[in-house]
């Protein structure tokens, strides 16, 4: 018996030794970079979508993608704190100004191939993302106090299911919460009667240019306004939530210098010293893309405050959100007056301008002058008109993201371009906005060349879906699905019923695509053109809660509870995501998980992902220009021999230590008291 039991450790210690190896030394992945390797080979590539405006769309078959294959795998308005002292325009014109009849002539002779990038099929049941879990998305465990929210954040709404699908749960439940309130500015004690997810792919990956496309069914019912599901884009000098981290930030995308970008633009084109790896003269920011925001609900077009548009609810909010934003504008509500809005904006068909909202006035207390520091966001946004169909079944949307060049190339003969984004639903085409009809605006504003991060989340705000005007005898102050008449009275109707269960956003994957031979179109959260790392290093407190260390966690590599002998070998927490994912190490008290292969995370359920090239690597003795010794003649092979020396003496103790930290060991370190927590 005794024999048996000492095979067997040392036939464990020889598979963990083994598996550790590649670990250890860092070596290489057997998939590429950001790569899922359960995405299709047939979904490697794909070409640019034939942008034909006025195309009636085919119609969305009941059960169409409900087969095997796929079981495998109200507009945002953020308030401002004060009214500008320059009113828009209220003067509409008469009719809508009609779509264009022609489209942008189609690319050259050959066909452009955009080669995937990144992935994530979902497939691997019982993922978390939790921060540190996942290196490709962090789910926020944050109050959200944007947009007057109604919810909570928090990672445990966000997971995977037995079908290869992201679960973005949100729920009538309470939470209670003591913190800062960003913009408030002062600590209070909440109650949020809601609870959902928000995953963001902040600082981890990131991309400027290319094709972003994602399977999706929307949560809730297509008739009952108040869920506010969105797949969107942001520039990675914001993480959103982090309200510091966007003031004069958030939407700017202008590298122009003006006398309003010097004052309100935080990192402006008129700036002339280099600070934090940032280049002179090159305005930063973060602008917004919206793939969607979608808002039910049972108004039809023509009908209350759909009066003046042919699309009404539900619809999908398309839009580019950027700064600065132009003045005159047209009044929300009112169609643009001529010289109002921008030029070169086609939409596809059932699609409408949307004229419930053209933007923000940006004002932040802490300003000093702000007659120079506000500064208008405008939202370029398009509304196209959705049905029951895309509620609970799996529908393509995807966003076509094409750079400005000012320097052009040989084949256009080295003219300036300016790019465009054209956004997608089931291939059938939604929106154009050309970057001439920016350029020709005169504000300075510009397609992004920010490298842009992913976001996926349900909110829930009493600015979307909810009534536009508060009912009578109703106080509108708390939403409460669990109260009485007084914390009831502000929803929708039905609105509660709906929520006796929880409402389910589906994701059968991400996916992003860029042409290889665009030397524009990068990898990367920092980019040689776009530096975001030392900027963000040197603000972290902008981009973290109190008591956070640093704004993300390193990814957690095995460590979580394990079981030596699982009921299966299926992909569980406890079996460590079976033999293919990681091994449960009798080694530790109690057992963890060791990964294997290609599998991060506590329990190895969770994908690896890296940048395959690094454009602002961390800084080295180099950067410090530290030039160590020669390493040739005999010199060099003592040298040499003395390090294999050291790295044999080392390693007993790094392993030694390692194994102290499966078991449960870690350094002692003080921090502070949180100053947002969730209270049991």
């Amino acid at each position: 018996m005794r024999e048996t039991m000492n095979r067997r450790t040392k036939l464990t210690s020889l598979q963990w030794l083994v598996f550790s190896l590649p670990l250890l030394l860092h070596l290489p992945s057997s998939h590429a970079g950001w790569i899922d390797p359960d995405t299709p080979e047939e979904a490697r590539t794909v070409s640019p979508l034939k942008m034909v405006p006025n195309l009636p769309p085919k119609k969305h078959h009941k059960g169409d993608d409900d087969d095997d294959d796929d079981k495998k795998k109200h507009h945002r308005r953020r308030t401002p704190t004060q009214s500008p002292t320059g009113w828009p325009t209220y003067q509409p014109t008469d009719f809508p100004t009609p779509a264009p009849t022609t489209t942008t002539p189609a690319p050259t002779s050959t066909e452009r191939v955009y080669d995937l990038v990144f992935s994530d099929e979902f497939n691997a049941p019982h993922r978390t993302f939790q921060d540190g879990n996942d290196p490709r998305w962090t789910a926020l465990e944050k109050n959200d106090y944007t947009n007057d929210a109604q919810h909570y954040y928090s990672p445990n709404n966000a997971f995977t299911d037995t079908e290869g699908n992201l679960v973005i749960k949100t729920e009538a439940a309470d939470t209670t919460i003591v913190g800062f309130n960003d913009v408030k500015f002062k600590k209070e004690r909440v109650k949020k009667h809601f609870k959902s997810a928000m995953l963001q792919s902040w600082n981890k990956f990131c991309f400027t240019g290319g094709v972003m496309e994602a399977e999706i069914a929307l949560p809730g019912r297509h008739d009952i306004g108040g869920l506010w599901p969105a797949f969107w884009m942001l520039g990675n000098l914001a993480r959103h939530t982090y309200v510091g981290s966007s003031e004069h930030i958030w939407p700017w995308s202008s590298s122009v210098c003006t006398e309003k970008s010097k004052s309100a633009q935080l990192i402006s084109a008129c700036d002339r010293v280099q600070h934090y790896g940032l280049h002179k003269g090159v305005g930063r920011g973060a602008p917004e893309v919206d793939v969607f925001e979608v808002q039910a609900g049972s108004i039809k077009a023509g009908k209350g405050s759909f009066i003046q548009m042919p699309v009404g609810q539900p619809f999908m909010s398309s839009s580019y959100q950027v700064a600065p934003g132009r003045l005159p504008r047209p009044g929300e509500g009112w169609w643009p007056g001529p010289g109002q809005w921008y030029n070169n904006l086609t939409g596809g068909m059932n699609t409408s301008l949307n004229i419930a909202f053209y933007g923000t006035y940006n004002h932040f207390a802490d300003d000093t002058d702000p007659a120079s520091q506000d500064y208008w966001g405008d939202a370029i946004s398009y509304n196209r008109q959705l049905d029951e169909s895309h509620f609970g079944q799996f529908h393509k949307y995807r966003i076509e993201w094409e750079l400005p060049d000012k320097k052009g190339t040989k084949e256009n003969n080295y003219t300036e371009t300016f790019g465009y984004l054209r956004w997608f639903l089931d291939d059938e085409f939604v929106l154009e906005v050309k970057g001439e009809g920016l350029n020709s605006s005169g504000t300075g504003a510009e397609i992004s060349s920010e490298p842009m991060y992913m976001l996926l989340n349900t909110a829930v705000s009493s600015q979307w879906g909810f009534p536009s005007r508060c009912p009578a005898m109703c106080p509108c102050e708390t939403y409460d699905c669990h109260g009485g008449f007084q914390e009831t009275c502000g929803f929708s109707e039905g609105f509660c019923d709906m929520m006796d269960k929880p409402a389910e956003y589906k994701v059968n994957y991400v996916r992003v695509y860029q042409d290889k031979k665009d030397k524009k179109q990068k990898v990367g959260c920092s980019t040689k053109e776009r530096p975001t790392r030392k900027f963000i290093e040197a603000h972290e407190e902008k981009y973290m809660q109190a008591g956070d260390v640093h704004p993300l966690k390193p990814i957690q590599n095995g460590g979580g509870k394990c079981t030596l002998t699982p009921p299966t070998n299926e992909t569980y927490p406890e079996s460590c995501g079976g033999a293919s994912h990681g091994l449960c190490s009798p080694k530790t008290k109690p057992p963890t998980c060791t990964c294997i292969g290609d599998w991060t995370g506590p329990h190895c359920l969770n994908p690896m992902g890296y940048d395959d090239k690094v454009w602002d690597p961390e800084d080295s003795w180099s950067d410090l220009e530290f030039r160590g010794p020669s390493l040739k003649g005999g010199m060099g092979i003592v040298m040499i021999v003395g390090m294999l020396a050291g790295i044999l003496l080392v390693a007993p103790v790094v392993l030694k230590r390692g194994r102290r930290m499966r078991e449960g060991y870690n350094s002692v370190r003080s921090t502070p008291e949180y100053e947002q927590r969730v209270v049991v």
